[in-house]
């Protein structure tokens, strides 16, 4: 079957058009990315 570029547009689903999964990815990243830079700067021993 082939579609033309305004079906491709109208399908829905996958990872790609999920906004929460993106969102959530991003923050995870974020979140390692700070937490790196924080160990670096202010490295605090194990209690």
């Amino acid at each position: 079957m082939v579609l033309d570029s305004e079906s491709l547009y109208n399908i829905v689903g996958g990872a790609a058009t999920n906004k929460i999964g993106i969102g959530l990815i991003i923050t995870t990243i974020g979140t390692i990315i700070i937490g790196i830079i924080d160990g670096f700067l202010r490295p605090l021993k194990c209690n």
